[in-house]
């Protein structure tokens, strides 16, 4: 039964991703919390709090509607979204052993056959696409005068490939906060340079793929909301100050990450660990996610329903 429904899904894919698929991120309606506990692929769900994987990952089934890019119609849905949530036990404690308190954080990372880093040096080579779409999560929303990383690529040096960001950017000391554009999505390169930004609308699905050039080191961002195709909103952007070759290679996140706010009475070296100082408020904090794959460019760039469209050139 479960290779028959797996067998199925894949056929369903076929139709509505046009270009070969490196990773496939949209989740079958046959994953379970416990394969989310168990970082069954396609996720590994190491980055969080104490809890349990499930406790800030929700499996929403039939109860939302996913991106409608990528499914034949709404009766035939290839995925279930995934609302991703954070709270204050929402501290990551990584192998070193120091905890992040600086953060509050969930992530789930890309991985195929049991191996995000395998994933990586097949996903970061030669030019790829990687797509996600976004939705608030009205019930639990973002406090917007803190800076929230939602989808990165972490080479190992802790730089960001790209990265979307939300909220107001963390600054020393603390600016006047919210920002003006705190509630605008917004897509950054490696030297944080913003390439993209457009209103974090609610309600809506926020449809983005990220073409990127491991070799010329460049990038172009697509777009689009709720069913509309996507469309190219930038030309080729340098992407220079990424580590060509291996060392620019990463991990694909998705999530929030939350940084704090400085923290006038901890000293000048303390602020700047964001990692570890700062001022977090708030509780439970989620967003939701659909749409999550990663492509060759090999006939195009997958645009929606089966179509293409030619790659940013």
């Amino acid at each position: 039964m479960l290779r028959s429904t797996v067998l199925a899904f894949a056929a369903l894919v076929s139709l509505t991703s046009a270009t070969p698929l490196i990773y496939d991120g949209r989740a079958p309606f046959n994953y379970t919390i416990e394969d989310l506990d168990n970082s069954v692929d396609p996720y590994l769900s190491v980055v969080k709090g104490a809890m349990n994987a499930s406790h800030y990952t929700q499996l929403l089934g039939h109860a939302l509607n996913a991106t409608p890019l990528w499914s034949p119609n709404l009766w035939s849905p290839v995925e279930q979204p995934i609302t991703i949530s954070i709270d204050n036990t929402s501290i990551f404690v990584p192998g070193s052993g120091t905890p992040q308190n600086g953060f509050r954080r969930t992530d789930l990372i890309a991985q195929k056959d049991g191996n995000h880093t395998a994933l990586n040096a097949i996903a970061d080579v030669g030019t790829t696409v990687f797509h996600v779409s976004i939705m608030e999560e009205l019930e639990k929303p973002l406090n917007m005068s803190h800076e929230y990383q939602i989808v990165w690529i972490e080479p190992n040096d802790g730089s960001h490939v790209f990265e979307i960001q939300l909220g107001s950017p963390f600054t020393i000391p603390t600016g006047t906060v919210p920002v003006s554009d705190a509630r605008f999505l917004k897509v950054r390169n490696h030297a944080l340079d913003l390439l993209f930004e457009t209103p974090f609308t609610p309600h809506d699905w926020h449809n983005f793929a990220v073409q990127i050039d491991w070799k010329n080191l460049t990038l172009g961002i697509f777009y689009s909301t709720n069913g509309e195709p996507l469309k190219a909103v930038t030309g080729l952007v340098e992407n220079s100050s990424a580590s060509p070759g291996a060392a620019g290679q990463g991990d694909y996140h998705f999530g929030v990450l939350k940084l704090p706010l400085a923290d006038p009475n901890e000293t000048a070296s303390q602020q700047g660990d964001v990692v570890h100082f700062g001022i977090q408020e708030g509780d439970t904090e989620a967003l939701t996610y659909s749409g999550i794959f990663i492509e060759s460019i090999i006939g195009g760039v997958s645009a929606g329903y089966g179509k293409t469209i030619a790659p940013i050139s």
